[in-house]
């Protein structure tokens, strides 16, 4: 007969389908047979490669191996520093890719860390101690408070038990448990109260349960299973790169091979011809661009840490920059995580909790915070380590709110001593103390509005203590439901008077109470995250949340926070479970909630979305949230409440666990991927012009008008410091009014190519017409010399140009990039270095220029910045035109 799920099966069946007797436990055969089938309690290792596979598959990439090509290509020219700095950047690179590589590995390290290291067991007749590890289905363990569960499985007894199991539900607040049967097939994992999880933490009370599923059968061991099943995926940026180093690679070849072959034909020197070929290709190579790249992520990195980000893997601080969907947890990301009391009801009114500071209270009011006060086990202390919540939150909350009264618990209670209580237990839903205060002796009792107010018989109200009526409980009910349905969790708080010391029993302390009033506590937004959704909103974001809470709750917050609008949907995680994936496809664009979701859900939920076209940000901050901050494009973990699981798993850490840090990252790499742009720009535009000059002059038959060693100089010199110094522009300050951009679209969309293009035709046209007025009035060399340097001038005055692709240099902060200015500096410095200094002139095959030849050369240099500029403008009068046309 085949086994039900452990919740849907009674203590009974649980022990019958064991083969179990519950009062002496498994023996030993019975264990030696169940570890060969189940195998031991732990979590599979999965296949792990070693570092140094790690490394090598790093040079799979094909940029890296053409610039591996081009190392080797510039070694054969004697071209020694070129060849080591290329091999630098390309082992730097690997060794980065390979160490990110390794962290990721390490979230099953983290995994195996959760299992519990001893369990109470009963076997043999006999209580002992062992290792979980051993543990198997059909022992029995015990629970008290403080423990952590070894194991699944389901409860067979239990004592005011209760458990927190926010690794696997990512709710904090702690779950009652029970033995009662649980009928419905589709309960969710969070409310399924007659069983215990493996790295879920006893809070309260004590238990005892028979395991059902250990190691990788267990909830936690299907999550290690999903998370070994999870690929990393290539970020845009750099299936962007790999897209442009194949371009660039065959453009190169091309290129190479018809100035070579076309030379030869024009009668050429083979030998000239081929080193200008293979030096072209090294110069039509952007070897500078992985080490832009690198350097623009490695700064953006370092600017977020300053605004509560950590980056754990470089390239996924650009792909935040193109999120187009962002998956969040709700408690203690989008809300504070802090239970607080926002509602009060006393004296048939409910009012904002705020509005009480702002006046002299009434005797209910003032009850209802005493109450809660003392008959209560939680505290807050202020100490050197800053502000510690001790207790359950739920207390903690009623604590806070009473000290924003005034109300001090330490002094209270050394005003109004407790000498009795009853504990608060799942059955009766109530706890009770009692305080001596004067002569007489009081019962506070707090618990489940629907219990509490069976027990009343009177209430209190400000002119008095009055016999409690049919009208005035069908109003307190009214208003409990009202504050249930708002999202509220609602408590209930009476009293009682004695003349002498009354008898701890629930009959003398629990009946005929004395009503006072109730409060409605949540976990309330984060201030600041409501304008971080707008600011989503307005770029193109979609914001959703996940959560593990009740969706009624989901959905109030969600609305508060403008999440949930007027046609957006919210589902549970059954409700999910049960659309196929193609109704899933036709709806999720409206489905702004989900509540009471599983660890497959979320995975779900983020594929769903990528099969769409969309970027995911997801975040998340428990164990069952670890398989989908993997599967996403970008997994975002909590710092502060995030598991080391869970951490392990993402991209980024939000060290403040807040909302807002996404935006930030968000903006932040949407600026890196404008400026890694405007890099491939500045570094494509000039290698274009490069190859230009050179394939004109051998298709015309010109004499050549640069040499080797020209070129590769301007390519390690004009070039790449320029590049690095564009990679650190500051943002545009709309960039967050923009769309996201399309994953798939190319580095040349937006008449990037375009630019690219006609930009570095200009710098050749320049060039080769400064190259024929040298040759048209001057020698040979003097041609050539003035052809170099307009063309590494003039390469350095374009990179002005390439700051923006739009706005005027004068409209977008000439000076707001000192980097850059520092970077034009240093290489007009050294190509002045190699033109004037008589000791390089030989080795660069330059010679001295006269005042003329060096105004051609400094006209020609700022050619291209007045020409850009030009277009800027009549660019800018188009648009303007166009606006007007279409208003």
């Amino acid at each position: 007969m085949e086994r039900k799920e452990s919740f849907l099966s009674s203590p009974l069946e649980i022990e019958q389908a064991f083969e179990l007797n519950p009062l002496t436990g498994l023996n030993s055969s019975q264990v030696d047979e169940r570890i060969k089938i189940h195998g031991k309690n732990k979590m599979d290792e999965g296949e792990r490669r070693s570092f140094g596979i790690m490394v090598i598959s790093q040079f799979k990439d094909f940029l890296i191996l053409v610039l591996l090509v081009a190392a080797v290509i510039s070694g054969f020219l004697g071209e020694i520093s070129d060849t080591v700095l290329i091999l630098i950047i390309v082992i730097v690179n690997a060794l980065i890719g390979a160490i990110q590589e390794k962290k990721a590995e390490n979230s099953m390290e983290a995994l195996k860390n959760l299992t519990i290291p001893e369990a109470k067991v009963l076997r043999n007749n006999q209580r002992e101690v062992i290792k979980s590890e051993d543990l198997v289905p059909g022992d029995v363990v015990f629970l008290d408070a403080g423990d952590f569960v070894p194991a699944d499985g389901r409860l067979i007894e239990e004592a005011s038990l209760k458990i927190t199991e926010s690794s696997l539900t990512g709710e904090s607040m702690p779950v009652n448990k029970s033995i009662a049967n649980i009928e419905e097939p589709e309960t969710a994992l969070g409310d399924r109260t007659n069983s215990v999880y493996m790295s879920s933490l006893v809070n309260y009370g004590r238990g005892k349960y028979v395991v059902t599923a250990t190691g990788m059968n267990s909830e936690i061991g299907k999550i290690a299973g999903m998370i070994q099943g999870t690929k990393t995926m290539q970020t845009p940026l750099q299936r962007r790169l790999e897209e442009l180093g194949k371009v660039l690679a065959i453009g190169a070849i091309i290129a190479c091979a018809a100035v070579f072959i076309i030379g030869l034909i024009r009668g050429g020197d083979p030998l000239l011809l081929f080193l200008t070929a293979v030096s072209l290709a090294v110069a039509a190579i952007p070897e500078g661009l992985p080490a832009v790249v690198t350097v623009v992520l490695a700064i953006g990195v370092q600017k977020l840490v300053t605004k509560n980000a950590i980056i754990r893997k470089l390239p996924a601080v650009e792909t935040l920059g193109c999120a187009s969907v962002i998956c969040s947890d709700k408690t203690g990301t989008l809300t504070q995580n802090k239970m607080t009391i926002k509602k009060i009801y006393v004296n048939d009114m409910v009012m904002d909790t705020k509005d009480l500071k702002e006046r002299v209270l009434n005797g209910p009011e003032k009850m209802v915070a005493q109450i809660g006060l003392l008959c209560n086990d939680a505290s807050i202390v202020n100490g050197n380590d800053g502000r510690q919540e001790i207790g359950d939150p739920t207390e903690v909350s009623m604590v806070a709110f009473a000290g924003t009264l005034d109300y001090d618990k330490v002094s209270e209670e050394e005003k109004f001593p407790r000498v009795g209580e009853l504990p608060f237990d799942s059955g009766r839903k109530l706890m009770t103390t009692v305080h001596k205060i004067g002569e007489s002796w009081y019962s506070f009792t707090k618990g489940a509005p629907d219990v509490l107010i069976s027990r009343v018989g009177h209430v209190f109200l400000t002119d008095g203590i009055f016999p409690l009526t049919d009208v005035m409980i069908e109003k307190i009910h009214g208003n409990n439901e009202a504050l249930s349905n708002e999202a509220y969790r609602v408590i209930a708080y009476a009293y009682k008077r004695y003349a002498v010391k009354p008898e701890i029993t629930f009959e003398e302390l629990e009946n005929n109470l004395i009503f006072c009033g109730l409060t409605g506590m949540i976990d309330p937004p984060r201030e600041e995250v409501k304008d971080s959704i707008q600011i989503c909103k307005k770029a193109g974001i979609k914001t959703v949340m996940i959560t593990g809470d009740h969706k009624n709750t989901a959905v109030a917050i969600a609305r508060e926070l403008n999440i949930f609008e007027e046609k957006s949907l919210a589902l549970t995680g059954i409700e999910l479970a049960r659309l196929s994936d193609q109704e899933l496809s036709d709806k999720i664009e409206h489905i702004a909630v989900y509540a009471r979701v599983a660890p497959e859900h979320k995975v779900r939920i983020v594929e769903a979305w990528q099969k769409k076209g969309q970027v995911v940000a997801m975040t998340g901050d428990g164990v069952n949230d670890a398989p989908a901050l993997k599967k996403a494009d970008i997994g975002c973990a909590m710092g502060i409440t995030g598991t080391d699981v869970s951490k392990e798993a993402a991209e980024m850490i939000l060290t403040d666990d807040n909302f807002s840090t996404i935006v930030s990252a968000v903006e932040e790499g949407r600026g890196i991927y404008a400026n890694i742009k405007k890099a491939i720009h500045f570094l494509l535009s000039c290698n274009i012009a490069e190859i230009l000059i050179l394939f004109i002059a051998t298709l015309v038959g010109w004499i050549q008008p640069l040499l080797p060693i020209h070129i590769l100089w301007i390519n390690l010199v004009t070039d790449s410091l320029p590049a690095l110094a564009l990679g650190v522009e500051k943002n545009d300050p709309g960039i967050m009014n923009e769309k996201p951009r399309n994953p798939q679209e190319s580095v040349f969309a937006h008449g990037l190519g375009g630019r690219i293009v006609y930009q570095g035709i200009i710098l050749a046209i320049i060039t080769l017409t400064v190259f024929q007025i040298g040759l048209a009035n001057y020698s040979i060399d003097v041609a050539r010399t003035m052809c170099f340097a307009v063309l590494a001038f003039s390469q350095l005055t374009h990179a002005i140009n390439v700051r923006s692709q739009k706005k005027s240099l004068f409209n977008s902060g000439l000076f707001t990039n000192r980097y850059l200015w520092m970077a034009l500096g240093l290489s007009f410095a050294l190509q002045l270095a190699v033109l004037l200094i008589p000791a390089f002139q030989p080795i660069f095959h330059v010679v001295a220029m006269n005042g003329i030849q060096w105004f051609v050369v400094i006209i020609g240099s700022l050619s291209p910045l007045v020409i850009v500029e030009f277009t800027k403008f009549i660019g800018c009068l188009l648009r303007k035109k166009l606006k007007l046309k279409r208003a």
